[in-house]
């Protein structure tokens, strides 16, 4: 029987708001403020407080903040920059699009995030930053990186794109680093209705090198400092995310809500495996992802249901074809190489029904007893 479960509900969540969101998108449509001007200046100002920083540079998507934010950083042909062999590919193509080299570590195990314990072996004299990501919306574990990285003098740039609002030890992620880099792609946890992104920063210098980078290399029209490129959020998405941003805590909220009842109800699955959360560390769940020895079955007969499942991410990043180039083999990185062909995200979001989900885990329940 199917279901049509969505894996996310972008259109729930936009009723939910929708006075709010069709005032505001009308309101930016009769003042014509479609590139910066005071929509942006307002959102970029909020989404600073809120992420407890000083400075916030908006951009065009999440990919162009990592990339701004490492030529502000200044990256330079020759550079070598860490970054977890598991993620999604913009992690890691903006290293080279800067004019680093990209130098994978393997991840943890249970939490698919940088793995502290190999980190420092990647550490060359031509290291000069790394990259942890907060993948699934999962803290990485900042402490020995950021311990590490001090040791080296080395910059850290946090990708926080699936981790608007995750904690580490009571303190937010994207507060550790030197800089840390958002997506606001529609699916994200706070999710723009086009493509949107930032850096945010307390270090007031490298937050104006990447606004200049990111307008043409200039602050102000027509004085161009430097070459740049042209990577502006427009004005109504920076509305739009406004109206969403006060309702993020609550969203984020439910979010842990779904996560922790759907590890409650498969416990006793055998055949599945949850997800782990560290000890000190609070996930703001992007994404719910199992693992199961038999994925691509699991992922098969959940379909046939109208339960939709992604892989997040089928490959790991050495061993797509863009970085055949460096040669890795799975020994290389064990644990990312091993959970590439188990991992499963299921949906979740936060106007997920508890009917919707009984109906998920019924599915994988019977899926694991072989019925």
């Amino acid at each position: 029987m199917s279901t049509n479960i969505p894996f996310v509900d972008l259109h729930a969540q936009y009723l939910g708001i929708k006075s709010e969101i069709d005032a505001v998108i009308a309101e930016v449509i009769e003042k014509s403020l479609f590139v910066r001007g005071p929509y942006v200046d307002k959102f970029e100002q909020a989404f600073a407080e809120l992420m407890e920083r000083t400075h916030c540079v908006s951009c065009a998507n999440g990919t162009d903040s990592l990339y701004i934010a490492m030529v502000a950083l200044g990256v330079k042909p020759g550079d070598e920059v860490i970054a977890p062999a598991h993620s999604w590919i913009s992690t890691t193509e903006t290293i080279t699009q800067a004019g680093g080299k990209v130098v994978f570590c393997d991840t943890d195990p249970e939490t698919y995030t940088l793995d502290p314990l190999t980190l420092e072996s990647k550490i060359t004299s031509k290291t000069v930053g790394i990259i942890p990501v907060h993948l699934y919306g999962q803290p990485a574990d900042m402490d020995p990186i950021m311990q590490i990285a001090r040791k080296h003098k080395l910059w850290v740039l946090e990708d926080c794109a699936q981790a608007h609002l995750a904690r580490y030890k009571g303190k937010l992620v994207g507060t550790f680093g030197d800089a840390a880099s958002f997506s606001f792609y529609p699916g994200k946890n706070l999710g723009a209705m086009g493509d949107a992104g930032a850096v945010v920063t307390n270090n007031a210098a490298l937050a104006d090198k990447m606004a200049m980078f990111a307008r043409h290399g200039g602050l102000k029209k027509g004085d161009h400092q430097i070459e740049g490129i042209n990577s502006r959020l427009d004005g109504l998405q920076a509305a739009i995310l406004s109206v969403k941003l006060p309702h993020l805590p609550e969203w984020t909220h439910k979010r842990q809500e779904r996560a922790a009842r759907y590890s409650a109800l498969l416990a006793d699955v055998p055949s599945v495996k949850l997800p782990h959360v560290a000890e000190g560390r609070e996930p703001v769940w992007h994404l719910y992802v199992i693992e199961h020895e038999r994925r691509d079955e699991l992922a098969k007969y959940l379909g046939a249901r109208g339960i939709p499942t992604v892989i997040n991410y089928p490959v790991a990043l050495p061993f797509l074809p863009a970085y055949q180039r460096l040669g890795h083999t799975p020994a290389d990185f064990p644990n990312a190489y091993a959970n590439q062909s188990r991992i499963l995200s299921i949906p979740i979001f936060p106007e997920l029904t508890d009917a919707q989900m009984d109906i998920v885990v019924a599915a994988i329940s019977e899926f694991g007893n072989g019925r």
